[in-house]
């Protein structure tokens, strides 16, 4: 009989999901929008500290406004990860716009400053000034946000920050998503909070967001009949999953403190395993350990690499991924510009794996998987 199958990060219902689903029926909201929208934008807006929320169908589809907000169209450029979901860098071709690759560092495994730099600059150069900036909060780890914001200053340039990973995390006590022109978060299945599928954009600047809004409901015009002078998209969130959202936003703190709390049970498993480290955490920031990640230093292993921990973990029907294939390595990607003298996403990438994290998982769950990997190390 195969063992019980262990996710990599599953849904987490809190209990009161339902009592606001069912006030959508009960109170026969179920087209798009309605009260349980505005009341997932307030609670988005009070967590976080931002001004304004839009609660849309993805994350991709809030960074898809985005981009259209912040005017990116054909033929312009935007500094992006390569270090990251393709969500973050599709939505940069539906704009005909063309991605350039940014390296990570060693400290945050999100973008390189230095190499951000000489990208903007080395663009510039070229006379290609890049019209955007979009920086990625990968597994829920803080950039190295002032100084980032520092070059975007310097170089006027606006900033959407791809939060998706990231919601309950801060640095310097500032929530993640709100240092940039806009924010992005997710709520798909396997984030640390979920509405089954769902996006937000978030921003200070109340007219960016009612635009958005606008954009993300077809852009009809305001008039009795159905009129459009410009092209619009079907992205708002409807009311049902909204409710979910609700629900889901009252244990937020504890799914975080439970996803910390894993991480650091994991950190001590393999405390005496030289050969695994754990992914950084950034002096003044705290993470919301979305998902534990490791690297394995082949040179210390024994023979034993990342894919000898997958394989094991699967054959014992225990989910684990490796981390995100750097985008300017995939197929679809790859010619385009990218600035990476330094491969550490490639590194991070041949060597990483996203163990097990969800705040779901039972004690007798993370033993198994303890078992498991100090097994393949011989221990």
């Amino acid at each position: 009989m195969q063992p019980k199958r262990i996710y990599l990060s599953s849904p987490h219902m809190g209990g009161n999901e339902l009592k606001y689903v069912q006030q959508a029926f009960d109170e026969n909201w179920i087209a798009p929008l309605g009260p349980n929208v505005d009341g997932f934008e307030a609670d988005l807006c009070r967590f976080t500290g931002a001004r304004h929320a839009a609660a849309l169908s993805s994350g991709t589809a809030a960074i898809h406004l985005g981009l259209v907000l912040l005017g990116v169209g054909p033929g312009d450029e935007v500094i992006c990860p390569t270090f990251t979901f393709s969500a973050t860098i599709n939505p940069v071709l539906y704009q005909g716009a063309t991605p350039v690759f940014v390296d990570s560092d060693t400290s945050t495994w999100n973008l390189s400053v230095d190499e951000t730099r000489r990208a903007i600059e080395d663009r510039i150069a070229k006379g290609k000034k890049p019209k955007a900036l979009i920086i990625v909060h990968l597994y829920g780890q803080s950039a190295k946000m002032w100084q980032l914001m520092a070059l975007a200053d310097k170089y006027d340039l606006p900033v959407i920050e791809d939060a998706a990973e990231a919601l309950g995390a801060t640095y310097e006590g500032k929530a993640l998503g709100t240092f940039g022109t806009l924010g992005v978060l997710s709520f798909n299945g396997n984030k640390i909070i979920t509405t089954s599928g769902g996006g937000a954009l978030l921003s200070n600047d109340g007219a960016l967001i009612e635009k958005a809004r606008f954009l993300a409901t077809q852009a009809r015009d305001p008039a009795p009949h159905y009129q459009h002078s410009q092209v619009g998209y079907n992205y708002r969130m409807s009311n049902v999953v909204a409710g979910i959202g609700r629900g889901q936003m009252e244990v937020l703190p504890e799914r975080v403190k439970r996803r910390r709390e894993i991480f650091a049970f994991y950190q001590r498993a393999f405390a005496d395993i030289p050969a695994v480290s754990f992914s950084p955490e950034f002096s003044d920031t705290t993470g919301n350990r979305w998902l534990t990640c490791i690297t394995v230093d082949e040179a210390q292993s024994g023979g034993v690499t990342r894919e000898t921990i997958r394989l094991a973990l699967a054959e014992d029907n225990i989910e684990a991924r490796p981390l995100w294939k750097p985008m300017h390595l995939q197929p679809v990607f790859t010619q385009y510009p990218y600035y990476g003298s330094g491969h550490v996403a490639e590194d991070l990438f041949s060597r990483g794996l996203c163990l097990p994290s969800g705040s779901n998982l039972l004690p007798e769950d993370l033993d198994r998987i303890v078992r498991i990997v100090r097994g393949v190390f011989g221990k």
